[in-house]
């Protein structure tokens, strides 16, 4: 028999429901459902309504009070537990979400770890917070390699070419670029990344033929053309117009190595930020460019912490002395 105070699980709860109706005594029931007299006391005292002891009901509330235990433990303000939620909504990471209450200068900061409680309580009393996070709370698996004809495109620059001061994030205009393909081959998504501020620009593709992909490209960074000193990309064939690109932005475009994903880090990470807005599984044929606009305003207002928690556009703007604003609006 276990000594002392233990928490009920919902199947003890639902055994001593049914024999304290039967009648039996406080200590047959503790017996029967091993555990210690004290713990049967205590869950009928605590967790009894105006109807008596039902279950359904103590489970709830056992619940709703491990919550606001954590809650109280956690020592956060109605105010910041507010903006913590209001954050998450938009999808901002715990991490972001702590670096920016501190550079904000809130007097009572908390660390992202404590948000992720404050995260993980909810979800145990059935909130949904959780779904607002990237991976959605699971572990995220790494894609193995395969083979394909990637890497077959005429006239392609290896990455080693590239100047070195692309690798130190220090100047605006060295962009990353990819697509993010629809459910059902419905469109595609261009997505482009300046590397140094964190910047993405998005456009949407009815098909990701090398045509279409170079009219998005262009089309997208032309505004940004005193900012277009480098392009790079993967070896999808979607990319093969690089020439053209090249021309039409007075730009070099530049190719990674086949599965070498780590050279773009950058915009493999942005593209992980873009599907908590278009998750796997969606179609883009209903995607509008003003929904396009909305998600790269959320992406380009949300703090970072590789920019100290600044925003991309706070940053992008910063460096080019304004100019990234009128640009924007384009």
């Amino acid at each position: 028999m276990p000594k002392g105070y233990h928490h009920l699980t919902r199947d003890q709860r639902c055994q001593l429901y049914t024999l304290k109706a039967r009648g039996d005594s406080v200590s047959i029931i503790a017996n029967e459902i091993e555990a210690h007299r004290s713990t049967v006391y205590r869950e009928l005292e605590r967790n009894s309504g105006k109807r008596g002891y039902r279950y359904n009901q103590a489970d709830e509330k056992a619940k709703e009070r491990r919550y606001r235990a954590s809650h109280r433990k956690l020592k956060m303000t109605d105010a910041i537990v507010s903006t913590i939620e209001e954050k998450l909504k938009i999808q901002w990471s715990p991490e972001q979400i702590s670096g920016w209450l501190k550079k904000e200068g809130y007097t009572k900061c908390v660390s992202h770890e404590t948000v992720y409680k404050y995260i993980w309580a909810n979800k145990r009393i059935g909130g949904s917070l959780y779904k607002e996070l990237r991976h959605k709370g699971k572990k995220y698996n790494k894609r193995s390699k395969g083979t394909s004809g990637r890497g077959c495109i005429p006239g392609r620059i290896d990455i080693d070419e590239r100047p070195d001061i692309v690798e130190e994030k220090v100047r605006l205009g060295d962009w990353e670029l990819d697509t993010i393909i629809g459910s059902g081959q419905s469109g595609a998504i261009v997505s482009m990344v300046d590397r140094a501020s964190k910047l993405t620009k998005l456009a949407k593709v009815s098909t990701k033929t090398a045509e279409e992909v170079k009219d998005a490209l262009v089309e997208n960074l032309r505004p940004f053309q005193d900012f277009v000193l480098t392009l790079t990309a993967d070896n999808g064939k979607e990319f093969a117009y690089h020439k053209e690109v090249s021309d039409c932005l007075e730009t070099s475009f530049y190719f990674a190595k086949p599965y070498h994903s780590w050279e773009r880090g950058l915009n493999e990470h942005t593209n992980g930020l873009v599907r908590q807005y278009l998750p796997k599984g969606k179609r883009f044929d209903d995607v509008s460019t003003q929904s396009l606009m909305e998600i790269e305003l959320l992406l380009n207002n949300r703090p970072r912490k590789v920019l100290n928690f600044s925003t991309p556009l706070e940053v992008f703007s910063q460096l080019s002395r304004g100019v990234a604003n009128v640009a924007l609006q384009n």
